[in-house]
Formats: C-alpha cells, sequence, structure tokens
C-alpha cells in the first residue's frame, strides 16, 4: 500500500476518545436543551418530543427523553450494531442525566427566547456533531437519520429536519405561536450545522 493510501485510509478512535467525545457531546446538548426548556422553547427529535410533553403536562423531562428512546435502542442494534447501540445508550444516559443536574449547578434566572434559541441550537449542534462523529445518536429520530445517512447516503441534518415539521406541527396546538417560530429558529441552527459539517467522506476517522 503507497504511503498516499495510508493516509487517506480512516483512522480509528481511541476507546478514551470516544468516550470523552459522548461526555463533552452530552453537556454541550443538554446545556442547549436547558436554554430551550427555560425559554419554552423547542427542538426536534425525541428531544423535542419530552420537551413538548413537559411543556403540555408538566412531566420530567429527563425520564420522559430516557423512556421515549427505549423503542429505537433495537433499530441501532439491528441496523448500526451493538458499539454504535452502547455508546448512543450512554449518551441518551448522559444527557438525562445532565439535564437532570444542571438546574443544582447552573441558576438561569431569565433568558431572552431568541438568544435561547438560537444560543441552544448552537450548543446543540456542536454536540450533536460531536457524537454523529464518534457514531453515537441522541436516540429517535437521530439514530434514524444516521442510520439513512450511512445506509443512502442521505444527509443526516435534512433527514431529521423533514421529521421535526412533524413535530412542530402538533407544537401549535400546545404552546404560542411566536414560540414555535422560535423553536424553528433553533431547529434550523442545529440542523445547519449538521448538514454543514456531517458530509459523507468529511470526516475520515471511525469509533
Amino acid at each position: 500500500m503507497s504511503e498516499t493510501a495510508i493516509a487517506m485510509s480512516p483512522q480509528r478512535h481511541r476507546f478514551y476518545e470516544d468516550l470523552l467525545a459522548i461526555a463533552l457531546g452530552a453537556l454541550m446538548v443538554s446545556v442547549g436543551i436547558v436554554f430551550f426548556a427555560k425559554a419554552t422553547v423547542l427542538t426536534g427529535g425525541a428531544a423535542g418530543l419530552a420537551l413538548l410533553l413537559q411543556f403540555a403536562a408538566g412531566w420530567n423531562f429527563s425520564l420522559l427523553f430516557f423512556v421515549i428512546n427505549l423503542p429505537f435502542y433495537w433499530l441501532a442494534l439491528r441496523r448500526m450494531g451493538l458499539p454504535f447501540t452502547m455508546r448512543t445508550i450512554a449518551a441518551v444516559g448522559l444527557i438525562s442525566l445532565f439535564v437532570w443536574a444542571t438546574p443544582h449547578w447552573l441558576r438561569i434566572e431569565s433568558v431572552a427566547p431568541l438568544y435561547a434559541a438560537i444560543a441552544g441550537g448552537v450548543a446543540m449542534g456542536l454536540g450533536l456533531l460531536a457524537l454523529a462523529r464518534h457514531r453515537t445518536a441522541i436516540g429517535g429520530v437521530n439514530i434514524l437519520a444516521l442510520y439513512l445517512q450511512e445506509r443512502h447516503g442521505w444527509r443526516a441534518g435534512w433527514v431529521q429536519l423533514g421529521i421535526d415539521a412533524m413535530i412542530f406541527t402538533a407544537a401549535l396546538f400546545l404552546i404560542p405561536l411566536d414560540k414555535v417560530a422560535l423553536s424553528l429558529v433553533g431547529t434550523v441552527v442545529i440542523n445547519a450545522i449538521l448538514a454543514m459539517n456531517h458530509k459523507p467522506g468529511r470526516y475520515m476517522a471511525v469509533s
């Protein structure tokens, strides 16, 4: 094999690199969720559904998020393999823990909704990007989107954006229209980060 071919061949992440990426990605996603929850701003996917139920019924986000993701682990195991599934379970568990614990570590008295939508979207987008590059999802739609990208080459960000539209349609009946509009801003930010930075072949290392 030539030196050029060796240089271009995918490098495998070390175990500790996967662990650090999962912890960092989960922390960033949880920060975004905390911003969204404080401003009654929604996101998409399983996290968006859990937030919507929290806003509508006052149920605990961390518990909802963990339970909603349970059915999707079968798809992850069947289509993406055991290592991917275990990393995803770890990420979901950490996000649930961080969202529950963050109010004990950081008290946000108020936040402008537009800022929450943009800053929360950036935090979640960067967190999802870190997780995706280590073949880790945060469950639900994210698992499906990453599977379709690996199997069919569809952009994970655009797939997730399309499915999220259905969640926002339901949100129109449960939260004020201005908050739905800001939720769309945050979701566009999240998915734009993924669409621009998580393209097939752009990142060569594998987990």
